[in-house]
């Protein structure tokens, strides 16, 4: 059964700052990243990351303000996301996704999913 335990989220002004984080305790997946989805809209891929190094994508919208990290153990791995510079159109349900190869992460293509934690930008 796929964990992936996600925390932060919330709500803020425009402008500010939010941090998710996902962590994933018994597997150390290839790729990790975040897809969101907001009411009526598409879902959009926001930013993926090899674990191993190397590799980092993020969506055109996001680019220059979100930055994904991560740190790795032997069996687990956490991923970051740090949000700046908060927009109303950022709001939107923030799914932790996973994937099996970091082919996933080139097309934000994952394998596996959280429940996903609200971001709720005000202006």
């Amino acid at each position: 059964q796929v964990q992936l335990e996600e925390s932060g989220g919330g709500s803020v002004q425009a402008g500010g700052s939010l941090r998710l984080s996902c962590a994933s305790p018994a597997v150390a997946y290839a790729c990790m990243g975040w897809f969101r989805q907001a009411p009526g809209k598409e879902r959009e891929g926001v930013a993926s990351l090899a674990t191993r190094g190397g590799y980092t994508k993020y969506g055109d919208s996001v680019k220059g303000r979100f930055t994904i990290s991560r740190d790795v153990a032997a069996n687990s791995v956490t991923a970051y996301l740090e949000m700046n510079s908060l927009k109303p159109d950022d709001t939107a349900m923030y799914y932790c996704a996973a994937g099996d190869s970091i082919f996933a992460c080139a097309g934000m293509n994952f394998d596996y999913w959280g429940q996903g934690t609200q971001v709720t930008v005000s202006s």
